[in-house]
């Protein structure tokens, strides 16, 4: 249809050359100032006016014809989020004020005011395990409260979180952690707690497809930590990437650390970016690091932005066809009201 352009260059011609014709059958008079006196003032700019917006017109419509595609920002068809929350002790570190959980909460719950109201959002909290505090509900007041109720525990399991998350996504593939058989390597370079089995029979087996490409959910995962115990997070990681979920990671901390203490005992917890980097990378997510309680937030509105609006693809035929429309009919309107008739 585009070939049809070349077109537009002879309506050109054509309309100059019924221009000079009409020019030359005009009346000739013996006198000039005969002619100008009878006439008046011509019709100047306005009688070409009306066949340059047909041109456009004409010109418009063919470029529908050939319905193309622009990239543009459209409301998501993302309908479930799923916030993976740590609630490790590391999380009472003062290094983000006040304390790593509570700026953690506050995020979250000013990250649920901004989203759409028919976004559903679930809750998976972990520490040494993983469960779900709060299953994908519309109800933010449900939510709150659910976040409301954190409690610290011993350990950071981040893979079981990713799991777990899944599970939740994906209810009808019986996912469970119950199916992961997990076993101490003997070689004592292997990373331990190595993940040897994957999720045993399902209801309804699924097939692979590409990472990031399931855009009706998405895991939102933040930990201040590393993974201690539970499922290895790069298999976790790889279930999700199977099963075309984004995980967008998020580390909250300082990079190098801080030494907590709590009952008698003391430790230096430190954050792992590099695993939540390479689970962000396998999913086709993003990881952030947020320093301090502001950087949360602002990652959490970040977050919001990227789940709720995306580029899309969008043939625009029906667009062009309603500019190539109106002005048709500007130009005929013009046509009546000046020289009463259509063009």
């Amino acid at each position: 249809m585009l070939w049809l352009l070349l077109a537009l260059p002879l309506l050109v011609l054509l309309y100059l050359w019924l221009m000079a014709r009409r020019r030359k059958s005009a009346v000739r008079l013996a006198s000039l100032a005969i002619v100008r006196e009878a006439a008046g003032r011509g019709p100047g700019w306005r009688r070409h006016l009306p066949p340059v917006l047909l041109l456009l017109a004409v010109a418009a419509s063919l470029l529908a014809a050939a319905r193309p595609v622009a990239t543009l920002r459209l409301p998501s068809t993302q309908q479930t989020i799923i916030l993976a929350m740590d609630v490790s002790g590391s999380m009472r570190a003062e290094d983000v004020k006040p304390n790593r959980l509570v700026a953690s909460q506050e995020a979250a719950k000013a990250f649920l005011t901004g989203l759409p109201r028919h976004v559903k959002v679930g809750i998976v909290a972990f520490a040494g395990s993983a469960q779900v505090v709060q299953p994908p509900t519309l109800s933010r007041d449900d939510l709150v409260a659910a976040i409301d109720r954190f409690q610290l525990q011993r350990a950071t399991a981040i893979g079981s979180a990713i799991v777990v998350s899944l599970a939740e996504i994906f209810p009808d593939q019986n996912i469970s952690l119950g199916d992961l058989t997990f076993q101490r390597n003997t070689d004592p370079f292997a990373p331990k707690g190595r993940a040897i089995d994957r999720p045993a029979a399902q209801d309804k087996p699924f097939t692979p497809v590409a990472p990031g490409s399931y855009g009706s959910a998405a895991i939102i995962l933040l930990t201040d930590g590393q993974r201690t115990t539970g499922v290895d997070t790069a298999e976790a990681a790889q279930m999700a990437a199977d099963r075309g979920v984004r995980v967008y990671t998020v580390g909250v901390g300082t990079v190098d650390g801080e030494v907590i203490g709590f009952e008698g005992w003391s430790m230096r917890v430190r954050l792992d970016e590099d695993s939540l980097k390479q689970v962000a990378r396998a999913t086709q997510a993003e990881y952030f690091h947020a320093g301090t309680a502001d950087n949360l937030k602002q990652v959490y509105e970040s977050l919001g932005a990227r789940l709720t609006v995306e580029k899309k693809e969008t043939e625009i035929s029906g667009l062009l066809a309603l500019v190539g429309a109106a002005l048709a009919l500007v130009a005929a309107g013009l046509s009546l009201l000046w020289f009463h008739r259509v063009l």
